[in-house]
């Protein structure tokens, strides 16, 4: 039978992945820590419950994540992004190279987020956020038509599917 396994971890072989591959583990995974930092704020931030609990789903399927991403670029080999911090105070994915990446809050976007809570959190993290996803979904899309390892173009699929239906509920939110 095929030796393509779409449920297949950090085990791969050398040659079942390209650099497209290794490109998007590499940019998604400080892709992913920001969007996880961004979400810690709303704990004792945000007002909305529906803001409050949107952050801990976007936890909760983005750490996994970038744990699998990073088991495929060891198996590959390939360097695992750093998550210390870089260029900005506790705050993952926000050295000067990842601000390229679509999507991705600049300093200035942290710090005001960081600064605000109540309805005016709400509304910022929600319309970052959906930069933020509208970001991850662009890169997801390039994986999904240049890539070649299964697994990774699957989790690009399920990364355009879920973030492009949490962007139609934090609209909803937001009464677009």
């Amino acid at each position: 039978m095929g030796s393509a396994d779409p449920s297949a971890t950090g085990s791969a072989a050398h040659g079942s992945h390209n650099t497209q591959d290794v490109s998007f583990t590499q940019q998604m995974i400080p892709h992913h820590r920001q969007a996880v930092a961004m979400a810690d704020l709303a704990a004792s931030r945000a007002q909305s419950p529906q803001v409050k609990d949107l952050a801990e789903k976007i936890k909760q399927a983005q750490g996994p994540e970038i744990a699998t991403m990073s088991g495929w670029l060891e198996s590959w080999g390939e360097q695992v992004p750093d998550d210390s911090p870089s260029g900005m105070e506790g705050m993952p994915g926000m050295g000067k190279d990842h601000l390229a990446m679509p999507g991705m809050m600049s300093h200035a976007d942290m710090q005001k987020m960081m600064g605000l809570s109540g309805e005016a959190f709400d509304t910022a993290f929600l319309q970052m956020m959906i930069r933020h996803h509208q970001g991850a979904i662009e890169m997801a899309h390039t994986e999904q038509a240049k890539g070649a390892y299964g697994p990774c173009m699957t989790m690009a699929k399920s990364i355009v599917s879920s973030q492009s239906a949490e962007i139609t509920e934090m609209n909803q939110m937001l009464g677009k």
